[in-house]
């Protein structure tokens, strides 16, 4: 290691002791009195919260924020730390060192005596590895948090039933499957049965996720680059409809419509 290396890990070990210092200085009996009274589940918004916004930050490719993002949800992994370690439940070290330990086993080509060349053979040896270590337990194969985005745990709820081959065979087929779950869609509007329809509706949308992961195409990041492009469409519509001194409540649909293709073009051409 060298010079630099080390006056760098010296320096992580201080800030991150700070961080743990002043954790427990709020949490203490003359510290803050919203930061004394929260739990783990009084911070579970906040987990999310930061996680989205720490993607959004390397979405826009900002350095600065990056680092403010990743400051905020490394606070929420140090409280949740303190409070456990208050209850004599865990600590910082316990969750340091069991994901540590946790990636020792996971990868045996750099601290063992494997050999994996290829991203495609480090995530192979990654599933084996994983297995070993769920082989025993009570855990079900369908057992994927509740608390991701739907499409995202859709999406990983049918990779863990591809694992062992209950998979479509063709796109086609999926795409098949899409028409027939529209076909019910448009039953159950035909019924005027919103139950009915919330069901059909949501098969649609699984249906969907299942052809674009048949493609290798992650859904949520779709989804995701679909909105912000919509949301891009909509302001310069907005923007050329207040440039020439008109009201977008005032106008009609085919009107609006008008002004969104001419922002579809720039936007295009933009690009």
């Amino acid at each position: 290691m060298t010079t630099m290396e080390t006056k760098n890990n010296e320096q992580d070990e201080q800030a991150l002791r700070r961080l743990l210092e002043i954790m427990a200085d709020l949490r203490a009996e003359h510290g803050c009195p919203w930061d004394k009274e929260q739990d783990h589940k009084s911070l579970r918004k906040y987990v999310l919260e930061e996680a989205y916004e720490v993607v959004d930050a390397i979405n826009q490719e900002d350095d600065s924020l990056i680092v403010e993002e990743l400051g905020d949800l490394l606070l929420q992994i140090v409280f949740h730390a303190q409070i456990a370690k208050e209850e004599g439940r865990f600590t910082f070290a316990d969750i340091a060192n069991g994901i540590s330990e946790k990636m020792i086993r996971r990868h045996p080509h750099v601290f063992g005596t494997e050999h994996c060349d290829t991203p495609s053979e480090v995530m192979v040896t990654w599933a084996q590895v994983k297995a070993k270590e769920k082989a025993g337990s009570q855990e079900r194969r369908m057992d994927v948090p509740l608390a991701f985005p739907a499409l995202y745990r859709s999406e990983k709820l049918q990779k863990k039933a591809a694992e062992v081959g209950f998979d479509w065979e063709q796109s086609e087929a999926v795409r098949q499957k899409i028409l027939e779950e529209l076909g019910e869609v448009d039953e159950a509007i035909s019924e005027a049965d919103k139950v009915h329809l919330k069901e059909e509706m949501g098969d649609l949308l699984f249906a969907v996720v299942n052809w674009s992961r048949f493609h290798h195409i992650d859904a949520e990041e779709a989804l995701r680059e679909s909105n912000d492009k919509f949301v891009k469409r909509f302001n310069l519509m907005e923007d050329m409809i207040l440039a020439q001194g008109k009201s977008i409540e005032d106008m009609t649909l085919s009107e609006m419509d008008l002004y969104w293709e001419k922002a579809k073009k720039l936007l295009a051409n933009h690009c």
